[in-house]
């Protein structure tokens, strides 16, 4: 008796859910599928958004909705910029949230949501294939083909009677006999495609997460952490290993930093066949991996109640430590800022000095951390808010707007040093380029026909590339209409 009341309460949720599920597919379809990215991005995760907050089983305050749809449409706008991976990722962090808002998930403790969210994610997949197998668990008594030949045999004769009624109208009236004939079921063939029920299922099944999160248990979890043997971190990282580690680290990072300070910084002269630039080229990757496994071990020696927390010289000696590794990363920035001036601006150059700059700020958190006694929680929290927050800030910016002005201005052709422009490489960068491209055809020398030639050849294609884009308005971008507008005012005055 209490299985059957269960039922017919949970129902019509899961009935209401199913339907706010199909309603968000059909929407979806017109907003994305077959489309190029653009404002429908903004819209499906608004959409989606909307939805999670409309299933709640209580509703919410206005207030509360406003805030979730607020959050979601700040975190959302840079996919009104142009949607990038950065965007996406940012937006579909705060449709995460609100899911978790929605189903009263949320920590008390934000330094803890970090953690649920990776909870959040790993479960996912997992609950789809339960929701289904518990569908088909459902269904033993009679299978779902069973079912479905019963659902058709009651709808058989209808429409056989149907079909039989509608032909004798047909017979005798033209007019129904000339509407049957203008009829065109080709109109169903598009919905036929198979990537279009892929993207259906796929929108399905992401909406439904949403819709209903659950967390994974942290039993298993606390149970390996109980189980976990303290004898292997005593018999590798005791008070001893750990002091002489230390010791032989500061010793070795002591000699790289000091020939840093003395040929990167301090500009001296360099061996023979060594310029300035292969020294920065050959360093700048390397040492931020060597920082990052610094940071690493050292998260792992200051583990509370570990031989780091208790002997102050060890705690001095990481202090010194985390400050060569800092130290060693504003090394690696400089040594890219001295390649990048040899050898031009490139996106994965721009996307390395982030890429170091967040290494460094991530060694100034573990210095706070182990300064004001933080929990890794707290680390943990702090480096993804500050992710979140590059990838935001990133996210805004036309990375090929800014790369391609900078290559020019610093191009042999204009300055007569360094090395000449990759007009090739401009191409890569897309339409953002255009701009830049102008500039260099207005500044180069008369004498130049083929680098002109060249450079005219690729600001046409890039100009005709995008004019051939999707002018539909679910594809409308800001940085999209900026480029039609420079295109626009550079037709006009050359006019």
């Amino acid at each position: 008796m209490t299985d059957k009341l269960d039922y017919r309460n949970v129902r019509p949720r899961s009935t209401n859910r199913l339907a706010i599920v199909v309603a968000v597919v059909v929407l979806s379809d017109f907003l994305i599928f077959g489309q190029t990215p653009g404002l429908n991005f903004f819209l499906f995760a608004i959409l989606v958004t909307a939805a999670i907050l409309v299933s709640a089983a209580k509703q919410r305050h206005f207030s509360t909705a406003a805030w979730c749809l607020g959050i979601s449409a700040f975190a959302s706008a840079p996919l009104l910029e142009a949607p990038s991976l950065m965007g996406i990722a940012v937006s579909l962090g705060a449709i995460l949230c609100v899911a978790l808002v929605n189903a009263k998930l949320v920590p008390r403790r934000l330094t803890r949501l970090p953690l649920v969210l990776c909870r959040f994610v790993l479960v996912v997949p997992i609950r789809l294939v339960q929701d289904y197998r518990k569908y088909l668990n459902s269904h033993t008594e009679r299978s779902i083909l069973t079912a479905t030949r019963q659902y058709l045999g009651t709808w058989m004769v209808p429409l056989i009677l149907a079909s039989i009624f509608l032909f004798l109208f047909a017979t005798a009236n033209p007019l129904i006999e000339h509407v049957l004939h203008d009829i065109d079921f080709a109109f169903l063939l598009p919905f036929m495609d198979f990537w279009r029920i892929g993207f259906w299922v796929s929108v399905a099944a992401f909406v439904w997460a949403m819709l209903r999160p659950r967390l994974t248990r942290r039993t298993l979890r606390a149970t390996a952490d109980r189980k976990a043997p303290d004898h292997a971190e005593n018999k590798f990282l005791n008070q001893g290993s750990l002091l002489r580690s230390l010791i032989l680290f500061n010793a070795l990072f002591a000699v790289e930093s000091l020939l840093d300070l003395i040929y990167l910084w301090g500009g001296a002269a360099l061996p023979d066949g060594m310029s300035h630039a292969d020294y920065a080229h050959r360093g700048a990757y390397p040492l931020i991996a060597t920082a990052l496994l610094a940071a690493g071990f050292v998260l792992l020696a200051m583990r509370r109640d570990g031989p780091g927390n208790k002997i102050p010289l060890i705690r001095g000696l990481i202090h010194v430590w985390i400050g060569q590794n800092i130290l060693l990363c504003l090394s690696s920035i400089l040594r890219l800022e001295l390649y990048v001036e040899a050898y031009s601006l490139t996106e994965l150059r721009v996307a390395a000095g982030i890429w170091m700059g967040l290494v460094a700020v991530g060694l100034v958190l573990i210095w706070l951390r182990i300064l004001l006694n933080r929990s890794n929680e707290w680390l943990n929290a702090m480096n993804i808010a500050i992710l979140a927050g590059v990838l935001y800030l990133s996210a805004f910016i036309d990375f090929p707007a800014f790369i391609a002005p900078f290559n020019v201005a610093h191009c042999q052709e204009l300055t007569h040093e360094g090395v000449p422009l990759d007009v090739d490489y401009l191409s890569s960068l897309g339409p953002s380029a255009i701009p830049a491209l102008d500039n260099y055809l207005s500044s180069l020398p008369h004498d130049a026909v083929d680098k002109m030639r060249a450079a005219q050849s690729i600001r046409q294609s890039l100009a005709h590339d995008f004019e051939r884009r999707s002018h539909d308005w679910r594809s409308w971008t800001f940085r999209a209409a900026r480029i039609e507008a420079y295109l626009y005012s550079s037709a006009t005055n050359a006019r």
